[in-house]
């Protein structure tokens, strides 16, 4: 088998990997912020010297304002569907947490943590160089993997946590097809996890403790 052949399951199991150790880096929340944007911006700068151009990365400039249409429908939908859910009370309980609606570093979570340590980094190592490397499926594959850690951290189920994640890296690859850009991915994402802080910091105050946790 050629070097060509070998290169996307090799940067598969590198992201894995990474995803296996970079949440438990001594280099504080922001640290592991930089680190995993740096990893992002690492695998589209190998990937493009292998011979891939911007077009197989989803960076193409020219499909922006496609990766704009699709990205907004999708971050529309999800924020209609946090507001509905919010507005129902039983629904609206599953989001109470007290440790994480009421973080003091809340804003700069959703400004910094969530865009840059997990929205940027992912949809460049996923949408952008593992998707351009090995397709759609196995990056999703990757992707529900890269979230064992995490959930361990947090207690989440890890199988669980591993189907679902899995899946929405198969539905912001569909979304990165269709529009040709990691750009739509890119706020699909973002609505997911700022919409999902925002839900749970808006359902916690005054409320109480619950259970749920937002993707990381």
């Amino acid at each position: 088998m050629s070097v060509a052949m070998w290169r996307g399951p090799v940067a598969a199991v590198a992201v894995v990997a990474l995803g296996a150790v970079l949440p438990a880096a001594p280099v504080g929340p922001r640290g592991r912020a930089l680190l995993a944007l740096g990893a992002g911006v690492g695998a589209v700068a190998l990937t493009r010297a292998s011979g891939l151009d911007r077009h197989a990365l989803g960076l193409d400039v020219s499909r922006l304002r496609a990766g704009l249409r699709w990205g907004a429908a999708a971050a529309g939908a999800i924020g209609a569907g946090y507001v509905v859910a919010l507005s129902v009370p039983a629904l609206r309980a599953h989001f109470v947490d007290d440790e994480r609606g009421r973080r003091e570093d809340f804003y700069e979570w959703i400004g910094l943590h969530i865009p840059v340590g997990t929205v940027l980094a992912e949809e460049l190592l996923f949408r952008g160089a593992l998707t351009a490397l090995v397709g759609p499926v196995p990056q999703a594959v990757a992707f529900g993997l890269w979230h064992v850690r995490p959930a361990i951290a947090v207690g989440d189920g890890v199988a669980t946590t591993v189907v679902v994640t899995g899946l929405s890296g198969l539905a912001l690859a569909w979304l990165r097809r269709g529009s040709g850009s990691v750009l739509a991915p890119a706020l699909a994402h973002l609505a997911i996890n700022v919409g999902g802080a925002v839900a749970v910091r808006v359902a916690t105050v005054g409320t109480g403790t619950g259970r749920y946790r937002p993707a990381n």
